[in-house]
């Protein structure tokens, strides 16, 4: 009885939170309507002119996004090709890999899909075979890691799937969302609110990379198969 009771408080608050913020867009929309009723012509083609301009100036980004190899996923065949790819984009997702990991392969499906979806940042992978002085560099232990460079700096990485729920069977949406924790893609959902459950209560709670010191170029595996 004590279940059903609070499942009915949850509900009743989801149903409350959701008609304010119905009545808040309703009186938006509302507001602008009034504004748009009461311009003039000399105010409209401004407004017109404006959401010209913006629209152009959209597309000229998308075209240097795209002139910089944005918008699909690619594989670099050196770590100099990582130096110089990193220079050229504000924000780049760069996923370190090795042939025989099947949890790579997993990861791959999904950058191919957000590569597509987010322009605004470039997704690369990278064998970890040949990099073996930037894993050193970035402390990559983990098979698979992928490492968030924002601005030509590494501000965070994605160490395994344990920030994805632990589990192969992630969405891409909550790939999506972990990314968008660390403003490494324009992520347009709740980030205080995990795409998979068992998270949700807990927020952002992530699992950090340990700077400690490799040893050779053995590189520990997050893949059962492996």
């Amino acid at each position: 009885m004590e279940a059903n009771a609070s499942v009915d408080v949850f509900s009743k608050v989801l149903e409350n939170q959701l008609l304010q913020t119905t009545k808040l867009v309703e009186e938006h929309l509302d507001a602008e309507i009034q504004k748009l009723d009461q311009m003039d012509e000399d105010e409209l083609e401004r407004l017109r002119e404006k959401r010209l301009e913006a629209l152009k100036k959209a597309q000229q980004q998308k075209q240097e996004w795209l002139s910089k190899g944005h918008g699909e996923y690619r594989e670099i065949p050196s770590e100099r090709d990582f130096f110089q790819e990193v220079k050229e984009s504000k924000k780049v997702v760069c996923h370190f890999y090795r042939d025989s990991t099947f949890r790579c392969k997993i990861l791959d499906r999904h950058l191919v899909i957000l590569s597509k979806k987010h322009l605004e940042t470039k997704f690369l992978k990278l064998n970890v075979e040949k990099a073996p002085f930037l894993c050193e560099r970035l402390r990559i232990k983990v098979i698979p890691t992928l490492a968030l460079v924002k601005d030509g700096k590494t501000q965070d990485f994605v160490v395994g799937f344990s920030d994805l729920g632990n589990t192969d069977d992630f969405t891409t949406e909550t790939l999506e969302w972990r990314l968008g924790c660390s403003d490494i893609l324009n992520y347009s959902g709740n980030l205080m609110e995990p795409p998979f459950q068992s998270q949700k209560k807990f927020g952002t709670n992530f699992t950090k990379l340990e700077k400690k010191t490799i040893r050779g170029k053995k590189y520990d595996s997050d893949s059962d198969d492996d």
